[in-house]
């Protein structure tokens, strides 16, 4: 068993794995994929036999963190050939992949798990649920009747919508960045570049990026594909144009035809009923990577003060297994960090991955069995600026 990262010019040979893993995938995705998301990211595989057997793929981003950006993996492709199952290949290369982003000095990776149960072992956690709402065709009859001619007014006089071009990403990132920057703590920069990559991404599921305007001025964009029925994703429309958006929807699907979206900003304000099924999904897993760096972004309301420490325990990434003293003075909202001697609890690297990303209270984490906390630190730890709200709704 041999492991390594691969050169760029060899991303390629593991096209075919990818094929065999992720059957489902179309063509024209794979496609996308490997003359797009390939020409940067970092590709670690096991070789037997001088064939690849096994590879992880990591795709780096850009992420909006509290005040700052930080660079961040998206891990991805995480497969091996069914014969050679059973091995712990996935494992070696999620370790190896870890010990490198830790070299880099990366406050934390993220993925999106088939399955808890493979990346709980090694530390990841849920941090973000998405929103996600099913509609059908009554929906839509009672939407129209509801609104009666004031809908058809938006949708036949007030509505202009078309699929954004590869210029238009400027245009789409100034727009999240007007009126959007301040919603979440952890987010993918969406900067032109970013839009450039999602509208191929969305042309490759036989969809595109919807621009929404009224009277020339943009209120409105979205994702969307037509893959497997009308899916939308993250819908991101001004305050009280929401309407608008819904018109956008009508007029692209399918007579009959039902809609999925996926990453709502908010929980829609009407009621569950027949013509709707709205549920939030945990999504997104991270691993804290390198502590020391992540506790750096860390903020703290400036009129509080905190004076705590604590033991971590990590037992893959064993340099974040320190004691940890984290302390800030009143006007300060940033955290000095160093280690000690003196601990006043314990806590699992998983554990306070969910403190930290705002899934978890530090009353929840004192319930499991890996934690130990006083009524101090638990006291200490509510006064962080936790990572939440999340918005990760990449996928690849």
């Amino acid at each position: 068993m041999k492991i390594r990262k691969l050169d760029q010019s060899e991303h390629g040979k593991t096209r075919s794995l990818w094929e065999q893993v992720f059957s489902e995938d179309s063509q024209e995705f794979v496609d996308y994929y490997y003359y797009i998301k390939t020409k940067d990211n970092t590709i670690y595989v096991i070789e037997e036999d001088d064939e690849i057997r096994a590879m992880l793929q990591l795709n780096p981003y850009q992420v909006k963190l509290q005040e700052s950006v930080v660079p961040s993996d998206y891990i991805v492709g995480v497969a091996t050939q069914a014969e050679y199952r059973g091995r712990g290949y996935m494992r070696n290369l999620l370790i190896h992949a870890l010990q490198d982003q830790y070299s880099q000095k990366m406050p934390f990776t993220f993925l999106m798990p088939a399955a808890e149960a493979i990346y709980y072992p090694y530390d990841f956690r849920f941090v973000y649920e998405q929103k996600q709402i099913e509609l059908d065709e009554a929906f839509f009859s009672a939407r129209k009747e509801y609104k009666n001619d004031e809908y058809r007014n938006i949708s036949q006089e007030r509505i202009v919508d078309r699929d954004a071009r590869f210029m238009d990403a400027g245009k789409m990132a100034a727009f999240v960045e007007e009126n959007f920057s301040d919603c979440w703590n952890v987010v993918a920069l969406r900067n032109a570049q970013y839009y450039q990559t999602q509208i191929l991404e969305q042309q490759s599921e036989f969809g595109g990026m919807r621009l929404v305007f009224e009277e020339e001025k943009l209120v409105c964009i979205y994702a969307y594909a037509k893959e497997e029925g009308l899916e939308i994703r993250e819908p991101l429309y001004l305050e009280g144009k929401e309407d608008l958006f819904w018109a956008s929807v009508d007029g692209l699907r399918e007579p009959e035809e039902k809609v999925s979206v996926y990453g709502l900003k908010e929980a829609p304000d009407w009621p569950d009923d027949e013509t709707s099924t709205y549920k939030e999904k945990p999504l997104i897993m991270i691993r804290i990577v390198h502590l020391q760096e992540l506790f750096s972004k860390m903020k703290i309301p400036s009129e509080c003060e905190i004076h705590c420490s604590f033991a971590v325990i990590d037992p893959v990434l064993h340099k974040n297994s320190r004691i940890w003293k984290l302390s800030s003075s009143k006007g300060e909202e940033s955290l000095s960090v160093s280690e000690t001697e003196d601990s006043q609890g314990v806590l699992s690297i998983a554990a306070l991955t969910e403190i930290l990303f705002g899934y978890k209270t530090p009353e929840e984490i004192s319930a499991e069995e890996s934690v130990i906390l006083t009524e101090e630190l638990e006291e200490e730890l509510r006064k962080l600026q936790n990572f939440c709200p999340i918005f990760l709704n990449e996928i690849v």
